[in-house]
């Protein structure tokens, strides 16, 4: 494998990738469609022309079969042609996102063929001849199955493997493959990718937001690929999702639709049931979409407009167990509430034909929300905060084809900004357990979050093709790159108000604090910002190779690269330097801190940056290769499988710490006083005596000097990784002849091995080196040994694993007007393990990432079932349904057992269930079944009027998502773990929502 270097004398990374570029751009002889356009491929007469016009825009392509009789069109924007072969007769045929067909033509033909594109897990005609495990989840799908949310992934779950989630307690949403995070995704609109650079989620603005991330009504189809995707698709190890948008035609089309529920049209929720009240909520989800011609066959556009106004119920449960009574004020801010957010989604686009080679294209998108968070669980309505959430892109795209060859390119554009802001501002009162690991019972008052983070700027990306490569078989080959300039920008000021820790025990609640965590701005360096110019570049090949009727390889390799400056140029300041090299006050003289730390397996030296002794990872070479070979070679019985590594990248929300953490510190003191829990002025450096006016922020701060002493220091390795992902499958399709029906079914055994997560450990050491000390009573973690005049010390890594081994079954009856139904059925086996708990990324409870054991995945339930079905009813009714079973995701934690000799230890337990289905014991995690019928009734010259139910949870089902959980006592590991029937819920209860519309 060649490894690229950045040192001098060697070429930089970005040259010799664009050379690399070069060389394949000129070796490439044939070409793959596009992320999102369609290929339509097969076998004519030598020398033929073949037409394609789409019905709809007037777009027309022309290629020449060639002299062995084969041809090929990529890039074909989804939709419906008229094909044309010079001679003969005509045929129409229907593509969708992503897919390559396989159409034989000849001057003979005389029938008419339709093509359905893949919806949701194949149709009559579906792409077979892949090594992707995925599919394609249509218009009729999306605009037909019950919905929550209004937000097209929500769909997506209809696919094997992937599993679409609402937040149980404030309403977020969530995409999720397999049993990695939400993070690993990337959704591709249009073939641009939308990744969130900065924060969580995968896809800008969905680290914590219930809002969408595009207009639904904007949205044509999408497909779902949840492993083995081809080299096109880059900053992904987890499912990718690839969506069309919808587009102007030569007609003038649009719809306008109101969609409401409120309280009074929902069942009472548990802590509601408990406290004999309903809280006031409401939805409403309202929009517009136009399209039409500006002038035919030329030139179109199309605007889309959705709104969401939401008022949540959410509950406030104190943490338990709990071991005395909480203040009057404090616990009269327990038990339901509610949390609003409003959104505003617009889309357009404005497309046009100068030739028959060439389309342009120009989209526009701005999103703008406002959402309260922080709100729910052991956080009081106090304690929330405001999050502002707007995004701006805009693509501009040209596609150019010939005879033999097809380019497509784009310069997009984005900005983004997400912070969240305190509720109200003073101080907080947060009730805890000491003796308990500070374990939290309930936050009130002033909120600790205020944040500003954002990406910015431009990006060029070029797919170039050729369709005329012919050897030892038909070859579909594609190479491109993307070049991005993106701004990254945070400001984290945490906490923004002081929190003040009250001790409660069986007396209930000290009136004097006995701890507090505080921000000081450090004077004459900052106020918790960091910024980074970053640089992406990557490149790809990729050959679909057609070796004979009944043998497909899928071969392709790409390379990128990313430059982080704020990382690579960071320099350690001296100031912490020098502690690290002075005398550990805790150990014998001469023995420096560094010392310690050597002796409990850290070389401080791995995180010791100079400015010039980091350099980007060069080694995101990612082969991506598979089959398939179909038996008969009439695409009913199709094995495949495939092999590929994908990289995805480290968030900057992590890079950027080591930074933002030197010019906003924070502070951890402790308090002496008989009214709470007692400290030691005389011996722990920041132990002090309890004053009342050490209320006000400003004499708080005065307890800490100005110089950062004190202070958390965050550290990165010198040498970090690139999370990845390395995926395996094996499977076979099948067509399943059922008297007039042809079901479409799938089997695949996967697996999934992530490496190279990132994780922040405790650098901190006691003086021997040591972790934990020697027994239950010196057993915590060492953070009363930082160092020398400073606070914690935090390193970043690499090492979070996860392995998944699944069963992917789909099956399919795809919906037609001739039959008037359909359905869908995907089941999901998981057997998933994991060295953290699946989302956390602080690992301080042991003093390496590779300390933590391997234990069940939290990540993903082990059974997971969802079905789908549409049925045309009487009187021109439409009736639809939605089934989804999942077993309880396994519960994992910190295990802290008293009185054990090391009491505290990662572990992992099986969740109990809520319920059960039909018979049995209580084996679900999650049981529900949602209902929608539509009715349109024709207002004449072409003008429907349409209404439609939506019934969610049809049978209220109790999905509890909290637990009360014991791990044991004396010394006896012995968990137990119960659902708090109180406490939030997975999913909606019984909801029903009224649509109206009209579409024209």
């Amino acid at each position: 494998m060649l490894k690229l270097s950045s040192r001098p004398g060697v070429p930089k990374p970005k040259l010799l990738a664009c050379a690399l570029a070069g060389c394949l751009a000129l070796g490439a002889t044939h070409a793959l469609a596009q992320t999102t356009g369609a290929t339509l491929r097969g076998q004519a007469t030598a020398g033929v022309e073949i037409t394609a016009t789409n019905a709809d825009t007037g777009l027309v392509r022309r290629v020449t079969a060639t002299s062995d009789s084969s041809y090929a069109m990529a890039g074909l924007p989804p939709g419906t042609y008229t094909v044309q072969v010079a001679g003969g007769a005509a045929q129409t045929v229907t593509l969708s996102v992503a897919q390559t067909a396989t159409l034989n033509l000849g001057a003979e033909a005389t029938t008419t063929t339709t093509l359905e594109g893949v919806t949701v897990v194949g149709v009559a005609l579906p792409e077979v001849k892949t090594s992707e495990v995925g599919a394609t989840v249509s218009t009729k799908i999306i605009n037909t199955i019950p919905q929550v949310t209004r937000n097209f992934l929500e769909f997506a779950d209809v696919v094997p493997g992937i599993a679409f989630s609402v937040d149980p307690g404030n309403g977020t949403t969530k995409l999720q493959g397999g049993a990695q995070s939400a993070s690993a995704i990337n959704v591709y609109i249009d073939g641009v990718g939308q990744k969130n650079y900065v924060l969580q989620g995968g896809i800008t603005g969905q680290d914590s937001s219930r809002g969408n991330p595009f207009p639904q009504l904007g949205i044509g189809e999408y497909k779902v690929i949840t492993q083995n995707y081809k080299a096109e698709y880059d900053q992904v190890s987890s499912a990718a999702v690839t969506a069309i948008t919808k587009s102007g035609t030569n007609e003038f089309h649009g719809e306008l639709f109101d969609q409401y529920t409120d309280q009074d049209w929902r069942a009472k929720t548990p802590a509601e049931n408990n406290a004999h009240e309903k809280k006031d909520t409401e939805e409403k989800d309202y929009g517009i979409a136009l399209g039409g011609p500006i002038i035919k066959d030329v030139a179109h556009f199309f605007f889309a407009y959705e709104a969401k106004d939401y008022v949540t119920p959410i509950a406030v449960v104190p943490g338990t167990p709990l071991p005395g009574p909480l203040p009057p004020e404090a616990a009269a801010q327990a038990g339901p509430n509610s949390i609003p957010f409003s959104q505003d989604l617009y889309f357009g686009k404005v497309d046009w034909l100068p030739s028959d080679s060439d389309l342009v294209e120009l989209s526009g998108r701005y999103r703008k929300e406002a959402q309260r968070d922080n709100v729910g669980g052991t956080q009081a309505p106090s304690f929330g905060s405001d999050i502002v959430n707007n995004e701006k892109r805009a693509d501009l795209r040209w596609q150019h084809t010939s005879d033999r060859w097809l380019n497509d390119a784009h310069i997009t554009w984005e900005d983004t900004e997400w912070g969240p802001r305190p509720v109200t501002n003073g101080i907080a009162q947060i009730y805890s357990v000491a003796a308990d690991n500070n374990r939290v019972l309930l936050q009130t008052g002033a909120g600790a979050n205020f944040q500003d983070k954002g990406q910015k700027g431009p990006a060029i990306q070029d797919d170039f093709s050729l369709t005329d490569l012919h050897w030892n078989g038909d070859h579909l080959v594609k190479t491109g790159f993307k070049y991005k300039e993106v701004k990254l920008n945070t400001q984290e000021i945490n906490p923004a108000n002081p929190q003040f820790f009250y001790n409660v025990d069986a007396d209930g609640a000290d009136t004097d604090p006995y701890r507090a965590f505080f921000g000081v701005p450090l004077a004459g360096v900052g106020n918790g910002t960091a910024e980074s110019k970053n640089k992406q570049f990557g490149i790809y090949i990729q050959d679909d190779w057609a070796v004979n009727e009944k043998l497909t390889l899928n071969l392709g390799v790409r390379w990128d690269y990313e430059k982080t400056p704020s990382y690579l140029d960071y320099v350690t300041p001296a100031n912490v330097i020098d502690a690290l090299n002075s005398q550990d006050p805790n150990a014998p003289a001469g023995q420096t801190y560094a010392q310690t730390l050597a002796l409990g397996g850290v070389n401080v030296n791995d995180y010791i940056s100079t400015g010039s002794n980091r350099d980007a990872y060069t080694d995101e070479w990612q082969p991506r290769l598979g089959f398939s070979y179909d038996l008969n070679g009439d695409q009913e019985h199709v094995f495949f499988g495939g092999a590929g590594r994908s990289y995805d990248r480290d968030s900057f929300d992590y890079l950027q710490l080591e930074l933002s953490k030197a010019t906003f510190p924070s502070y951890e003191v402790f308090f002496n006083s008989p009214n709470g829990v007692p400290c030691d002025p005389a011996t722990q450096g920041n132990c002090f005596n309890w004053d009342p006016s050490l209320y006000d922020i400003n004499n708080l701060r005065q307890l800490v000097s100005q110089n950062g002493g004190g202070r958390e220091i965050d550290l990165l390795n010198n040498n970090l990784k690139v999370p990845y992902s390395d995926q395996f499958s094996i499977g076979m399709r099948n067509m399943v002849h059922l008297g007039q029906q042809d079901w479409n079914t799938s089997v695949t055994l996967s697996r999934i091995e992530s490496k190279d997560g990132f994780a922040f450990i405790l650098g901190n050491r006691r003086p021997d080196g040591s972790f934990f000390g020697s027994g239950p009573t010196d057993f915590g973690l060492p953070f009363g040994f930082p160092i020398p005049g400073f606070g914690a010390l935090i390193l970043g890594k690499n090492g979070i694993e996860s392995n998944a081994n699944a069963v992917l079954l789909s099956a399919e009856k795809a919906y037609t007007k001739q039959s008037g139904w359909g359905v869908t059925i995907a089941y999901t086996y998981t057997d998933a393990e994991e060295n953290r708990k699946f989302g956390e990324h602080y690992s301080l409870d042991e003093p390496d990432i590779s300390d933590y054991p391997f234990i069940t995945s939290h990540g993903a339930s082990k059974h997971r079932l969802v079905a789908t079905g549409i049925l045309d009813g009487p009187w021109g009714t439409t009736w639809s349904t939605k089934l989804t079973l999942s077993t309880p995701i396994p519960y994992s934690d910190i295990a802290c057992v008293p009185g054990a000799l090391f009491p505290c230890f990662p572990s992992a337990i099986d969740a109990p269930g809520s319920g059960r289905f039909i018979a049995g014991g209580k084996i679900f995690g999650t049981r529900q079944v949602d209902f929608a019928v539509n009715k349109d009734f024709d207002l004449s010259a072409g003008v429907i009027f349409y209404v439609r139910a939506d019934l969610i949870n049809a049978f209220n089902f109790k999905n509890y998502s909290d637990y009360n959980v014991a791990w044991g006592a004396n010394g006896v590991y012995n968990p137990s773990i119960a659902v708090n029937t109180i406490g939030n819920m997975f999913t909606y209860p019984r909801l029903f929502k009224l649509s109206a519309g009209i579409r024209w």
